[in-house]
């Protein structure tokens, strides 16, 4: 990809058509973008959002803190993706998204993103979509843990990695580089 705009374009035509209009809308949107070092948190619990971010580079993931300060990731998240729209509806965020390895980040603040959602419905619809697929994804991940061995909970979130960088264009034929640690894996799947 280009540009952060080029990324955002990408990432919402691989889930629906993109009209000349509507991608000039998304060309148009202000977008800040920042880097962020391993571990360095792209989003915070307890903050008012004020915008969205699209992961440009990188792998991040959104977790929660539980007993003891330990960590659950409830998702991954790679170029292309959105990972906290939800914040255009909520008043506080209520997980930490964080950067697994180093990440480039686009910061969309909400009020174009919203007037761009007004003016053009069909982009309010793909945003929507986008949402609704990591909702779907949440519901796996739930199963995963609640419901799975460790051998299938390694084996599924393997699988969804492939699945979804396929999807955004990261894979190489018929492989994928996944820079986790065999701590931050146990995170994803609940294990020791």
């Amino acid at each position: 990809m280009d540009t952060a705009h080029d990324r955002l374009v990408h990432r919402l035509t691989s889930i629906g058509t993109v009209s000349e209009d509507e991608r000039a809308a998304l060309l148009a949107l202000p977008l800040r973008t920042r880097g962020f070092e391993k571990g360095a948190s792209l989003v915070r619990q307890g903050e008012r959002p004020i915008e969205c971010c699209l992961i440009l580079s990188g792998l991040a993931c959104r977790y929660k803190r539980v007993v003891d300060g330990k960590r659950q990731i409830l998702s991954l998240h790679f170029a292309g993706d959105l990972p906290d729209l939800q914040g255009l509806q909520l008043e506080i965020i209520d997980q930490d998204i964080s950067a697994l390895t180093n990440v480039s980040a686009a910061f969309i603040p909400h009020p174009p993103l919203l007037a761009m959602k007004r003016a053009h419905p069909h982009l309010a619809d793909l945003l929507e979509k986008h949402a609704l697929i990591d909702a779907s994804i949440f519901r796996d991940w739930i199963a995963n843990l609640g419901r799975r061995s460790a051998y299938q909970r390694m084996a599924h979130l393997f699988c969804e990695v492939f699945v979804r960088m396929r999807s955004l264009g990261l894979v190489d034929r018929d492989g994928f580089r996944l820079p986790m640690t065999q701590a931050e894996l146990a995170d994803a799947c609940g294990l020791s």
